[in-house]
C-alpha cells in the first residue's frame, strides 16, 4: 500500500498536482467534484472510484489513466486526452465529451456515456465479461 493510500482522500486540485509532481500516481477515491483541472498533464494516474462530478478537465492529459468506477457526470472533458484510459463502470452521464480523444480507451457495458454519444465511433473498446 502506498503512502497516499493510507491518507485521507485528495480533495483539492492543488494537492493532486503537488503529489503528481512528487512522483505519486495513486489518487484512488479522490474527492474532486467541481475541481478546476483544466489543461493539467496528469497522464497515467489512478483516479478509480474518484468523485469528479462537475469537474473541469477540459484540455487535460489523462492518457492511460484509470478512471474505473469514477463519477465524471457533468464533467467538462472537452478536448481531454483519454486515449488508452480505463473507463470500466465509469459514470460519464451528461459529461461534455466534445473533442475528447478516446482512442483505445477501454470500458464495459456498465460504463454510462451521455445520451446520443457513440463510444465505438469515438474509438472506445467495449470489453465483455
Amino acid at each position: 500500500m502506498t503512502q497516499t493510500d493510507s491518507q485521507q482522500p485528495i480533495k483539492t486540485a492543488a494537492k493532486i498536482l503537488e503529489l503528481y509532481a512528487a512522483g505519486k500516481r495513486n489518487f484512488t477515491k479522490a474527492e474532486l467534484g467541481k475541481a478546476n483541472l483544466q489543461g493539467v498533464d496528469i497522464k497515467g494516474v489512478d483516479l478509480s472510484y474518484a468523485d469528479l462530478n462537475h469537474a473541469n478537465l477540459s484540455g487535460a492529459n489523462l492518457r492511460g489513466s484509470d478512471l474505473s468506477f469514477t463519477d465524471l457526470s457533468r464533467a467538462n472533458l472537452q478536448d481531454t486526452d483519454l486515449r488508452g484510459a480505463l473507463l470500466f463502470s465509469a459514470n460519464l452521464r451528461q459529461a461534455n465529451l466534445t473533442g475528447a480523444k478516446l482512442d483505445k480507451a477501454d470500458c464495459d457495458r456498465n460504463t454510462h456515456f451521455p445520451k446520443d454519444f457513440d463510444p465505438v465511433q469515438a474509438g472506445v473498446q467495449i470489453k465483455e465479461g
